[in-house]
Order: structure tokens, then C-alpha cells, then sequence
């Protein structure tokens, strides 16, 4: 370091906790972060190696630190929060503002109107959410107005206006979707229940409401007001229908906001549910670009702190996929069995689900950037040096110790290369043995790419266990290429991975894309080599034939062989069927020849 500012910077760190910022040459602002203990941490990016550019990139950039100190690292969580949206430092993961989503406001005023809105008035009004969506607003509104007679009108209904016979009813009230409150035809008292059982319901406690309709249609159906009484239990099921709709598990469950994380190399995506009287009454996923490798746990608490500010959340239980310290207000569960495991695995499946809409929608739209993040992502999982852009995959066809041959598949990009696809013939080896065929193919793969300064491969997988991957090695070694590509043994059972030196194997997810592209080689160079091996056996019947039928060539038969799909066919063929396929002429030598045979 030759910034003697910046190491008298760094010496005179204190040891509280707090927010630490880091600014280039410019003054302009490259990250914040917060810590426990701010001279440990500032210090560990100067005197640790970075595995990762990015972070190595930001160190070179640092030319001055400035510090926060706070109370607790709590206090520090929620200051680098605040900081992090109004400074948007370069490297830091960036939070979107929470300005346009939609809030549920009950209006405070004689005869509350509840509708939809964007924005905050702080005149006593009381605003529900915000929903990350219209379309669970939508929802909810329509629902309130299937279950209650509201007034959507301006009025000021004060009492005074309603005795001067100020206003006269509307069409609403005509259709029956309002009582009339501007005549003085429905009581404040029983419209302000109303909307007391609305509120209720905007906080998914829907048991008050199904108790109160459920009386009153018995109630109606006692003194025969059967048409009501109807009417009555539609409004049940539809409050029942919804409740379903959103119930979880167990209506004990309440006032609990659950987080859970997927991540890959270069993004991040957490799913939050809130959970009241054992019902979601708010999904939403946020997206987080990561800047500096951060793991799930600090994307995590940064994702929770932002969330609970952006939705206003209160509650005091937190259902996480691990644990994380918010302070002694806020009790963190971390559930291994029962209901709230399941409701932590609902929101795992949310993100991950969100995850995979993402990535085909990058697919299509940004195809290279697509590819990238594969390629990172297998570089990661299978602890390469570099990104297997050049992929190969061996594969023997030995079937009944017949006709021996392999298979090469070439995967460029994380896609087939069909063009370079090889097929190989073995010739040093007699008899059906694997290991040894598998020598011979790749010796004579990467001697003739040797030979002619061709670029080779970043990855090499060959389809077997130990004993192919050892073969295969016998011949980089041979070929002195041994480490400078890397090479990997799967074995078919179990789908592990065998790496040389290592009697471990690596179990890779089974639903990864690593594992996937390897399997998709994998069935590539099978389906490829079967081909070959059929091809072979039936060259094979082919030219036996051809040795035995005077005057009939190898194009004759291989137009034979396309027709009939086989030799034995071909034998029971009537003259007539083969004349249509070569001829008279041919066909009357042919037919004459395998009855000879036949007989």
C-alpha cells in the first residue's frame, strides 16, 4: 500500500461496530458496508487475497475510508440500509425504491370509503400494505364489495350535510351496492361495523366475518326470509373460496414474515411471504445483483432489513432458512419439521420458481448473458480454473463384444458442436475392454489435435468410473497434457463425478444445470456411439452379402439395406418388392440368390 493516509486510516479504526464507506481518488462513494467490529473488518480487505476480480478491483480503487459508529450491530444493519439507497455506491447490491406499489386505504371520515392508492396522506386515514401488485388489489376490493355494501362516493356526510337533505342517492344505491348513508338510510354504527369486519379481513383474520354471516343467515332462515338467507350463505362461500385460497396450514400460525433465499454466481433472489391468522396476505420476491461474491447470509439480512422497512412490517417472528441476529425485539426461527417448515419450503419453491422465469426470460432476451452465467456457474461447481467453454465427452459402444467402437461429443458454450462431433473405430485393442479402448480413443483424440495445433479442450468428461478415468489419464500423461486440462469420470448409478487423485466423489445437485449440461453430454455421446456400433453391424451383414451376389455393388445394397431396414428383409423380399427399389434387372439376381439360400 503507498497511501500513507490511508494506512494511518486504517490503524486508527476503532473496534465498535458501525458502518464503514470507501471513496476513489474522485471522492466519489464505492461501497458501504457495515460490521461488527470495524477495524477487523475494514482491515480484512487489505490484508487478505481476493478470489474474486471485483473485490480485488474495488481495494485498488480505495484511497479514503469513512466510518459510522453505532450502538449495536443492529444499529449498524439498518444505517448501511439507509445509506446503501440514498448513496447507491457502485459495488454495493442496489435496492429499488418502493414508490409505485399500490396501498388499501380506509378513509377516515364519516362513512369510511376504502379504495386503492399509490400515495400516503397522513390525515388519520389507515393504509393496508403496500401490495406487490394491483392485481392482489383487485382481488381484495372486489371481494369487500361482494361481501358489504360500501359507499364510493365524495360526499362529506357529515351529519349536518345528511339532515339538510344536502344529497340524493345514486345509481349504486338503486342496484342495491349501497345503502344510502347520504339520506340518512343506513345508521354510522352499522356501517362503521362494516368496515370494521373489512379491516379484519385486509389483516386475512376472516373468522369474525364468517361468524357474523353464518348467524344472520340462520337468523333469516328462522322468520323464512329464504331469498336473503340465499344471499346470506353466497357471501359465506365466497369468503370461505378466498380463505382457501390463502390459507396455509394452520390458522394458529399468525403475524409472521417468512424469508428464503436462491442464489447463483452473479444474482440473488429472496421471497418474502407474511403470513396472518394462517394465510399469505403478501408475496413478493426482490432481485439483488450481486457486486463483491456476497454469501446468502449477508444478501439475506440485507434483503430482510429492506423488506420490513419497504412493506412497514412489525412482526416479531421471522421464519429463515438460517439464523441471523436482528436483535433481541425480533425472535428468529429457524424450522426443521411441522407447519412452519412447510411454509418455510413455500417460499423456497417462490424464489426458486421466480429464478427460472428470470433465466428463460434471459435466455431469450440476452442469450450471451445467459450463456456467462453458465459457464460461470459450471466453473464454480466443478472447482475449475477457467470456464469450460470446450467441452468433451468420450463414450465406448462395446455390445456383445461385437464391432467395438467410441464416441467424441463436443459441447462449445454449454451447446452441442455437432460439427465436431468424432466417431472412432478401435484398432489397437482385441476383445471387448473398456479400459483399454478408452486409452486408445483419447490418446488419438488429443494427439491429432497436438499434431495439428488445433485449441483444446477446457474439460474432458469420460462416461465411467474410476477405471475409465484412470485409462483416460494414462494418455494425457503420454501426450504431456496431464493438468493442463482438466478431466472428469461420471459414473452412471449415482451420477458421481470422479476427479484424478481424489477417491471422493462430488455429488452435484440433482436438479442443477452443471449436472444437466454433463448429463445431456453424457446421453450425447451414447446416442451418438450406439448409432455408429448399429451402423458398423449392419456394414458388416452388409458386406457379407456383398462378397456372396454376383454382380451386385455396395451402393446397390446400401439402397437395400435404407428400404427394407434390414438384410433379413431383404431375404424374404418377393422379386416384384425389389425390383421397385433397384431394378429388374438387379432385383431378379438378388431374388435368385437368398432363394437359393432359403432352400
Amino acid at each position: 500500500m503507498n497511501n500513507p493516509t490511508l494506512e494511518l486510516q486504517l490503524q486508527t479504526l476503532p473496534d465498535n461496530p458501525g458502518v464503514y464507506q470507501y471513496y476513489d481518488k474522485e471522492g466519489k462513494i464505492l461501497y458501504v458496508g457495515k460490521a461488527k467490529n470495524l477495524k477487523k473488518r475494514v482491515l480484512s480487505y487489505f490484508t487478505k487475497s481476493h478470489d474474486n476480480n471485483k473485490t480485488a478491483v474495488l481495494v485498488k480503487k480505495i484511497v479514503e475510508i469513512k466510518h459510522i459508529v453505532v450502538s449495536t450491530e443492529q444499529d449498524a444493519l439498518l444505517l448501511e440500509n439507509n445509506l446503501i439507497k440514498k448513496l447507491q455506491p457502485r459495488y454495493n447490491v442496489l435496492l429499488r425504491d418502493d414508490k409505485t406499489y399500490p396501498w388499501i386505504c380506509i378513509k377516515k371520515e364519516p362513512f369510511s370509503r376504502i379504495f386503492s392508492t399509490r400515495k400516503m396522506i397522513k390525515d388519520g386515514s389507515e393504509y393496508f400494505g403496500p401490495y406487490t401488485s394491483f392485481k392482489t388489489v383487485h382481488t381484495l376490493l372486489d371481494l369487500i364489495k361482494e361481501l358489504y355494501p360500501l359507499r364510493t362516493c365524495h360526499y362529506d356526510l357529515s351529519e349536518a350535510n345528511i339532515k339538510s337533505n344536502k344529497y340524493k342517492v345514486c345509481l349504486e344505491y338503486h342496484i342495491g351496492n349501497c345503502k344510502g348513508p347520504c339520506e340518512g338510510f343506513e345508521l354510522l354504527e352499522n356501517y362503521q361495523k362494516q368496515v370494521d369486519a373489512i379491516r379484519q379481513i385486509l389483516k386475512g383474520n376472516f373468522k369474525e366475518s364468517l361468524k357474523e354471516f353464518k348467524l344472520k343467515m340462520h337468523e333469516l332462515a328462522a322468520t323464512m326470509q329464504f331469498e336473503e338467507a340465499q344471499k346470506m350463505k353466497e357471501k359465506i362461500g365466497v369468503l370461505e373460496n378466498y380463505q382457501a385460497k390463502s390459507t396455509i396450514l394452520n390458522p394458529k400460525i399468525s403475524n409472521i414474515d417468512v424469508f428464503s433465499i436462491v442464489s447463483d454466481e452473479t444474482m440473488a433472489y429472496v421471497n418474502f411471504l407474511q403470513i396472518a391468522h394462517g394465510a399469505i396476505i403478501r408475496s413478493y420476491t426482490l432481485e439483488l445483483k450481486k457486486k463483491l461474491d456476497e454469501t446468502d447470509e449477508e444478501l439475506l439480512e440485507l434483503a430482510v432489513v429492506e423488506l420490513r422497512e419497504r412493506f412497514h412490517l412489525t412482526s416479531k417472528e421471522l421464519i429463515l432458512p438460517f439464523a441471523l441476529d436482528f436483535g433481541d425485539k425480533i425472535n428468529v426461527t429457524v424450522p426443521q419439521v411441522g407447519d412452519k417448515k412447510q411454509i418455510l419450503e413455500l417460499s423456497q419453491r417462490n424464489a426458486k420458481y421466480h429464478r427460472l422465469e428470470q433465466l428463460k426470460q434471459i435466455q431469450i432476451v440476452d442469450p450471451e448473458r445467459h450463456t456467462n452465467r453458465i459457464m460461470a456457474q459450471m466453473q464454480k461447481d466443478l472447482r475449475l480454473s477457467v470456464e469450460p467453454r470446450h467441452i468433451e465427452c468420450f463414450d465406448n459402444s462395446n455390445i456383445q463384444g461385437t464391432n467395438p467402437v467410441a464416441a467424441c461429443v463436443v459441447f462449445k458454450d454449454g451447446k452441442p458442436s455437432k460439427k465436431d462431433y468424432r466417431h472412432f473405430n478401435i484398432k489397437t485393442v482385441v476383445g471387448p475392454d473398456d479400459f483399454a479402448s478408452m486409452e486408445e480413443i483419447v490418446y488419438r483424440r488429443y494427439k491429432r489435435m497436438l499434431d495439428e495445433n488445433q485449441p483444446l479442450p477446457q474439460l474432458i468428461i469420460i462416461d465411467g468410473g474410476k477405471g475409465q478415468l484412470s485409462s483416460a489419464l494414462k494418455s494425457l500423461d503420454d501426450l504431456g497434457l496431464r493438468g493442463k486440462i482438466a478431466i472428469i469420470g461420471i459414473a452412471k448409478r449415482l451420477e458421481e463425478l470422479f476427479y484424478p487423485g481424489d477417491t471422493v466423489p462430488l455429488y452435484l445437485d440433482k436438479k442443477s444445470e452443471t449436472l444437466k449440461i454433463i448429463q445431456q453430454l453424457r446421453n450425447e455421446a451414447h446416442r451418438f456411439g450406439i448409432t455408429h456400433h448399429r451402423d458398423k453391424r449392419s456394414k458388416s451383414a452388409l458386406e457379407t452379402s456383398i462378397e456372396t451376389i454376383p454382380g451386385i455393388g455396395e451402393k446397390t445394397m446400401v439402397t437395400l439395406i435404407k428400404h427394407f431396414k434390414s438384410v433379413k428383409r431383404i431375404a424374404l423380399a418377393s422379386e416384384n418388392e425389389i425390383s421397385t427399389v433397384v431394378g429388374v434387372a438387379k432385383a431378379k439376381k438378388i431374388y435368385e440368390f437368398y432363394k437359393a439360400i432359403n432352400k
